[in-house]
């Protein structure tokens, strides 16, 4: 199993900018795919971005798109969530998830996800 402990998040004014990291217990091209995910009070649980770990391709939820960017540092185990221009609708609990081939229950950008950090709350206000 794969430990996920992520951190960054905080609160913010519209159109500020924050880093998420994710720190993983393993080297992260031992999973296909990580990703983000997000859940706002009273609404379901909703893929952000994902990062195909072989070769950097990315897919992005549309209301992210030219906004937020996810990488990954493989030295240092370590995946990324730049998020800029931040809006109010951007509220949430962000996780960390990694793929699980094989009890993953959620599915999000071709990626079958498996393993989930905590999560670290980002919150912007207008």
């Amino acid at each position: 199993q794969v430990q996920l402990v992520e951190s960054g998040g905080g609160s913010v004014q519209t159109g500020g900018s924050l880093r998420l990291s994710c720190a993983a217990s393993e080297y992260t091209r031992s999973r296909i795919c990580m990703g983000w995910f997000r859940q706002a009070p009273g609404k379901e649980r909703e893929g952000v971005a994902v990062i195909y770990t072989d070769d950097d391709s990315t897919v992005y939820a549309d209301s992210v798109k030219g906004r937020f960017t996810i990488s990954q540092d493989n030295a240092k185990n370590t995946l990324y969530l730049q998020m800029n221009s931040l809006k109010p609708e951007d509220t949430a609990m962000y996780y960390c998830a990694a793929e699980d081939s094989v009890y993953g229950r959620t599915w999000y950008g071709g990626c079958r996800f498996g393993f989930w950090g905590q999560g670290t709350q980002v919150t912007v206000s207008s």
